[in-house]
């Protein structure tokens, strides 16, 4: 397996080396337990895969009985946020519990849900889950759609191998226990946004993952169920000329480890 990783690591390289934007990969055949990364340390705007960090604040403290999934929150006006979601179309006074707030933050990456668990939570809290999750590039230095800290310079960042352990842990259901494992599973694999990992592979693979984007900036990371393997796969991309291009980029490295994933069999 490590002699068939480091040819699949040489052919990436080639398959990459006419693409000038930045990419972070990392791989890991949780079957065989074996994997490699490409740019996997390399820091990178992280766009909405800061939320996976935000969701396993949230399910520490609610393991912790400090809060429960189903409090409920009120959306207020002073809540709106912009891009993407679906809250700020709603009525204001409409009440959402915490679990419905954390769903519709993973599965359609609703930035105003975000910003409330952000206010629940406290951001040093966030960061310092990051930091006990050994997760070494990984920070988060503004709310969503926050234009005004982006011009002072504060963003949020990750890197291909701090959302790799996240996934890990996950599947292992060691992130927090198992229970909380599974809750986290279950949503990631109810997201919405596709276009990315699954874009050139069949319909039918089980996935496991979650998106984000900015201006140039394509990113998606999960866990891939095949009929008789599994496998982590994330990919951050910085640089891309187009969001299409984007999701080409990662649809094409998403193929090209699910074939070499079915040659195994």
């Amino acid at each position: 397996m490590m002699n068939e990783l480091s040819d699949w690591k040489h052919e990436l390289e080639q398959l990459l080396s006419t693409n000038n934007a930045t990419v972070g990969i990392c791989f890991y055949d949780l079957d065989r337990h074996k994997g490699f990364s490409l740019n996997g340390q390399q820091k990178i705007l992280s766009a909405s895969m800061i939320k996976l960090v935000i969701l396993t604040e949230l399910m520490f403290r609610v393991s912790k009985q400090e809060i429960s999934l189903s409090d409920s929150i009120c959306i207020k006006h002073s809540m709106k946020t912009g891009g993407d979601g679906i809250l700020k179309e709603l009525q204001n006074e409409h009440s959402f519990s915490l679990l419905e707030i954390a769903t519709l933050m993973i599965i359609v990456s609703d930035n105003e849900a975000t910003n409330i668990l952000i206010n629940l939570l406290g951001m040093d809290a966030i960061n310092k889950r990051a930091s006990a999750m050994n997760l070494t590039q990984t920070s988060l230095n503004r709310k969503m759609m926050d234009s005004e800290s982006v011009k002072k310079g504060m963003d949020n960042y990750t890197c291909a191998d701090d959302i790799a352990s996240i996934f890990h842990k996950i599947y292992e259901g060691t992130l927090i226990n198992r229970q909380f494992s599974n809750i986290m599973l279950e949503l990631l694999q109810k997201q919405q946004q596709g276009e990315r990992l699954q874009r050139y592979l069949p319909e039918d693979i089980k996935i496991a993952h979650k998106c984000g984007d900015l201006n140039h900036i394509e990113h998606d990371g999960g866990i891939l169920f095949l009929p008789n393997t599994t496998y982590i796969l994330i990919v951050l991309t910085s640089g891309v000329s187009s969001a299409l291009e984007g999701k080409r980029l990662i649809g094409k490295i998403s193929h090209f480890f699910y074939q070499k994933m079915e040659e195994l069999l």
